[in-house]
């Protein structure tokens, strides 16, 4: 990635105190690590690491904002101070959904950010990390719950919750966070959760709704109209309540996408990264 620093970026400093998710949502900010709780007294867990939050993701989308975040790549250390580079994007999304649950990864991956910082003299800035677990169906409230806790003790900005199956579940993912300057992320990637998206929409803590076509593409086995249809009643929802709506995109649909009312991007491409801000004149 051979994206050169941009002021906007060197400015980053992430630390603004959000109580509120956001106006439109009546949900603080919830979704992605936020203040966990550790289940018992209620008190958010001291992060062990010094980290940039969601703060600033946050008030992007309390502003009306578009908000571009690029994915990470390898989880290595190298790939870590390489996508510094990208330094037009707002964030990393790092998945752990599948594979090993390596946190000391993780920690090399951010560890790698800080030494591109420090070999660029000051002139690249960290990115956040939005960090997405696996499903809270396959792990169980409590696990998911640990989970959490342990990706903000890493120092993530924010959760991504993937297959979220019900207001129950949405609710969990919101509460998981407590509250502060976290960014929360739920995915709608089942059928059968579209038709009651409304639920997940409006579930205490919902920051941003993301219609995934991978998982609903190959849930419609490929049925590529039936999956843009099920998009759009996710993102009509999401408009309808005034809550942000995500989607994966790339160069040639970005704005496309910024056309139709998307506000949160996940892209694989640094070039999408530029065109998608452009779009939304940023």
């Amino acid at each position: 990635m051979e994206i050169s620093a941009s002021p906007r970026q060197l400015s980053r400093t992430l630390l603004l105190p959000v109580a509120t998710l956001l106006a439109v949502s009546a949900c603080e900010d919830a979704p992605d690590p936020g203040d966990v709780g550790n289940g018992s007294d209620g008190e958010p867990p001291v992060a062990s690491v010094p980290s940039p939050s969601g703060a600033t993701i946050l008030d992007l989308l309390q502003r009306g904002e578009t908000v571009i975040g690029i994915q990470s790549g390898e989880h290595t250390a190298e790939q870590g101070s390489a996508i510094l580079q990208a330094q037009d994007a707002d964030f990393v999304f790092y998945s752990l959904e599948s594979g090993p649950w390596d946190m000391d990864a993780l920690e090399a991956y951010r560890a790698g950010m800080e030494e591109g910082i420090q070999t660029s003299g000051g002139e690249l800035a960290a990115l956040p990390i939005l960090l997405r677990i696996p499903p809270i169906r396959d792990l169980g409230e409590e696990e998911a719950r640990a989970r959490v806790r342990e990706g903000l003790e890493r120092g993530v900005a924010g959760i991504v919750y993937p297959h979220v199956m019900s207001r129950e579940e949405a609710e969990i993912a919101g509460d998981a966070l407590g509250g502060g300057d976290r960014v929360n992320v739920l995915l709608i990637e089942d059928p059968e959760v579209v038709e009651r998206a409304g639920e997940i929409v409006t579930a205490p803590g919902a920051g941003v709704i993301i219609p995934a076509p991978g998982d609903l593409g190959r849930a419609f086995d490929g049925d590529e109209e039936a999956t843009e249809e099920a998009i759009q009643r996710v993102l009509a929802v999401c408009l309808e309540h005034g809550v942000p709506c995500g989607i994966t995109a790339g160069v040639d649909d970005i704005g496309e996408r910024i056309e139709q009312g998307f506000r949160f991007f996940i892209v694989r491409d640094p070039e999408a990264v530029e065109v998608g801000l452009a779009a939304a004149g940023r």
